[in-house]
């Protein structure tokens, strides 16, 4: 099977693509800016997510495409540079994927087109999407041209994964390491309810995804737990072998001080310290139901959440991180 993976370089893009190599799959990928982990081991394409000619050739005798290639939520990115990548990258490569043509495409969306889950609420796939963010509403968009491409006869299954972690990520690891320095840990007092996902499993799914998806769904894929900001935050610091002292104060200040780093950050193009969307994961819930993958993909979790997050400190700490 050849496989071309977009967003390769990335933290689920590459440990997809560790994955995709051990169990014999010939690869390809994409790579805009950031260098690939595997350069030796696969077949590398320098190009632009919406260059047509470069997903044209690339697409070439390609049996699945991996679609993860995604601007992130950082304020230091444009609107008009969110919905390039995001939505318009996304009609680009179906539009290349039909021309092939390609056999089967897997979408990476993302839990955010969700916006903030009722409390109470455990989210299903059919649950109403309502995106609070520029990159929520331009990951809704993309899902959207994704199930009209699958509603045209293009064999299309769509992923939203949960709040996914383990070895490589940097966004997490933000979280640890303030969690791992700090003598007082000092967090927003966030009940937002989240379904956290080791790599790993994560990884297992989107390959199950690609053998058993069915056409035009969507299907989500996260861990058995639903936890709070604060327990997650909690046991972060018991895998750091950290006895801090947590202040769990209001969010409203918090929120104050994000507009302000925003507003002072945002004419520098620079990601601040703080911005509404690293606040999202304190202020809205995003508790995945994966009872649909389970009875059509088999998927289930192995890691919990302590486990996974004992094994990614260890990864950390092993290649310097902390």
């Amino acid at each position: 099977m050849r496989a071309f993976v977009t967003g390769g370089s990335g933290f689920i893009g590459s440990h997809l693509i560790d994955a995709l190599v051990r169990d014999g799959w010939l690869v390809r990928a994409l790579s805009h800016r950031a260098p690939l982990l595997q350069e030796d081991r696969i077949e590398t394409l320098n190009g632009d997510i919406c260059d047509r000619a470069v997903l044209f050739d690339g697409l070439k005798e390609i049996d699945v495409v991996f679609h993860l290639a995604s601007a992130l939520g950082s304020t230091a990115i444009s609107k008009d540079e969110f919905f390039r990548i995001n939505t318009l990258g996304t009609e680009v490569v179906l539009e290349a994927a039909r021309a092939r043509p390609v056999s089967r495409i897997i979408h990476l969306s993302s839990a955010g087109v969700l916006g903030a889950v009722r409390p109470g609420d455990i989210a299903d796939e059919s649950y109403p999407p309502k995106p609070a963010s520029v990159y929520d509403r331009t990951k809704l968009e993309a899902e959207k041209t994704a199930l009209w491409a699958a509603g045209q006869g293009m064999d299309i299954v769509i992923v939203r994964p949960g709040w996914a972690y383990g070895p490589r990520d940097r966004r997490t690891f933000k979280l640890i390491k303030t969690v791992d320095k700090k003598k007082i840990i000092v967090m927003p007092r966030g009940k937002a309810r989240q379904t956290p996902v080791y790599i790993d499993d994560l990884i297992r799914g989107l390959l199950m995804a690609a053998r058993s998806g069915k056409k035009g769904e969507i299907y989500h894929l996260a861990g058995r737990e639903i936890l709070t900001a604060g327990e997650i935050v909690k046991a972060i610091a018991g895998a750091c072998a950290k006895k801090r002292p947590a202040v769990f104060l209001p969010l409203f200040p918090f929120s104050m001080a994000a507009h302000f780093f925003e507003k002072l950050y945002s004419p520098l193009g620079k990601e601040p310290p703080l911005n509404r969307a690293k606040l999202s994961f304190f202020s809205h819930s995003k508790p995945l139901s994966v009872q649909k993958a389970r009875q059509e993909l088999g998927f289930s979790a192995e890691v919990d959440f302590h486990r996974g997050i004992r094994l990614t400190v260890a990864w950390y700490r092993e290649q310097g991180w902390l």
